[in-house]
């Protein structure tokens, strides 16, 4: 046996060996991060393999991604169920809301009934049928029809919140009946649906609410305008008070368009009574 131990001789550390450990261990690094990576790609493709498989009474969309279910079924959690119509309803046969409706005279209460629209007695549905409207000769007040009175001289007329009634031609309404319109004498009613119900005849103005005769002057005629003196004077005249004079005219002037006032001439100006040259 030998006396003497053996000694063990260390082998020192190259710097090439160093530099292939960090070599491996910078790889093995790249090689775990790409994995992850690769594994977050697959993640969707992964959830889409696993989505809720399509049901009975369903079918693929047209278009885009995904399943609905068929015409008279509705979704109910993962399973598309038959669409219970109620009764006084039928199927609708569309894919969206509820797949019925009420019958018509029938309005839906709630999710499941169709309950039956109460019509008051003297109306009727409307076209829609869920609606209804009082007849002609009725008011609806609440949810009822009242008969609406038309008293004496007075007529039928359609409004938009029913039947109403208006005054006949030559009365006017007062509170609830219809009054005959004073007409004083030399006027006639007219047709206005304003201001005073008559019209003096031609030649008479009102004045204090009868009709008096216009009295003009010599050279004026009657004027019918609904302001001024009830009448006019003749061209080549100016009213004077209650009389119709003759208009001087200076010279280098004459009658404007009125008739009844004069202007100077083109390249005159008016002066003191006069048309004087405009220099």
């Amino acid at each position: 046996m030998d006396d003497h131990p053996r000694t063990m001789r260390q082998v020192p550390r190259t710097t090439s060996g160093t530099h292939a450990l960090h070599d491996i261990q910078l790889f093995t690094g790249l090689f775990m991060g790409s994995i992850c990576i690769l594994l977050l790609f697959a993640m969707p493709a992964v959830a889409q393999s696993t989505a809720t498989p399509m049901p009975e009474n369903a079918s693929a969309k047209s278009y885009g991604d995904g399943w609905e279910c068929d015409i008279g079924y509705r979704l109910r959690g993962d399973a598309c169920d038959a669409v219970v119509v109620p009764q006084n309803a039928y199927e609708t046969n569309r894919t969206y809301g509820s797949g019925w409706e009420c019958l018509r005279g029938f309005r839906q209460s709630g999710q499941t009934d169709c309950v039956t629209i109460a019509v008051p007695a003297d109306a009727f549905l409307d076209p829609s049928g869920r609606r209804w409207h009082c007849k002609r000769g009725f008011l609806k007040v609440d949810d009822t029809c009242q008969k609406v009175f038309v008293p004496a001289n007075a007529y039928l007329v359609d409004t938009t919140f029913g039947s109403a009634w208006e005054c006949g031609r030559g009365f006017t309404a007062a509170d609830d009946i219809c009054v005959a319109i004073a007409v004083p004498a030399n006027a006639y009613l007219n047709t206005s649906s304003y201001g005073r119900a008559w019209t003096c005849s031609r030649g008479y103005i009102e004045r204090g609410g009868l009709c008096e005769a216009v009295a003009f002057p010599a050279n004026a005629y009657f004027d019918d305008a609904t302001y001024g003196k009830g009448w006019k004077c003749e061209r080549g005249y100016a009213a004077n008070g209650v009389n119709s004079e003759a208009i001087v005219i200076p010279t280098n002037a004459h009658l404007d368009r009125s008739g009844n006032r004069w202007e100077c001439d083109r390249n005159f100006q008016k002066s003191k009574g006069l048309c004087v040259l405009d220099n």
